[in-house]
């Protein structure tokens, strides 16, 4: 039987986008283009049961409105899996929460972001390590992304490679190994979900300023050519959950 691809699941979207757009695994799946392909989807903010890394053929860590800082239970035994993910050489893709917990997992450091919440679509520059690395070679120099974080990586672990930064985060992309890749923007969001996502934070903040929402093309062509390069559309539809 093939493994599935393991969509570990770090929280639920805000009640108002799952209506509109789908929780955060059906924006992967969606946007991704997962849907009749063989994945797991695994709600561990829920408690949900993880099984060892080598049941899996690879995994998509989702975002959160949870803080890595907060340390819950939940975050802290996934980071322990993920860890061991690692060690076991799952391909890994992580984003936004996920590129965080990651990156905690395996010694970094996580924190607040200095100045503030970075909302919307923004520019990203690639590092001219990020230039040269192979899921992004064709990728511009400078692109946008949909973002909506207050935390960032403030100090990757050891030997990892940071590909991308923005004004305001030093780490957008960060690589680990050839199969272990996280961003903290989202590229599962498209134009739509973005602009739902800035009125919410502004009518939870007012004074927030004005923010940018499109579709961003090239970073979700960075998550397609990861799920390319590690066979994720190669698996067969066996289950779907």
């Amino acid at each position: 039987m093939n493994k599935p691809i393991l969509i570990l699941q770090t929280g639920d979207a805000a009640p108002i986008i799952c209506k509109r757009h789908g929780n955060f695994d059906q924006m992967f799946i969606r946007l991704g283009e997962l849907a009749g392909k063989h994945f797991h989807c695994v709600h561990v903010a829920r408690n949900e049961r993880l099984q060892p890394p080598r049941a899996y053929a690879g995994v998509v860590v989702t975002g959160s409105p949870a803080m890595v800082t907060e340390h819950l239970a939940w975050s802290e035994n996934a980071a322990l899996w993920l860890r061991a993910a690692f060690d076991a050489r799952l391909p890994i893709f992580a984003v936004c929460y996920g590129h965080q917990l990651l990156a905690y997992a395996l010694g970094g450091e996580v924190g607040d972001l200095q100045q503030g919440m970075e909302f919307g679509t923004r520019m990203i520059t690639l590092t001219p390590e990020g230039s040269n690395d192979p899921l992004l070679v064709d990728t511009p120099v400078s692109f946008a992304v949909n973002l909506l974080h207050s935390q960032t990586v403030l100090v990757p672990p050891s030997g990892t490679r940071t590909l991308a930064y923005s004004a305001h985060d030093a780490h957008q992309i960060l690589r680990y190994s050839d199969c272990v890749f996280s961003t903290q923007f989202h590229p599962e969001f498209d134009g739509a979900t973005m602009s739902d996502y800035v009125a919410l934070e502004r009518e939870k903040a007012p004074t927030l300023p004005p923010q940018e929402a499109t579709d961003t093309p090239d970073a979700l062509a960075i998550m397609k050519r990861f799920f390319v390069a590690e066979g994720f559309y190669e698996s067969t539809v066996l289950y779907s959950t």
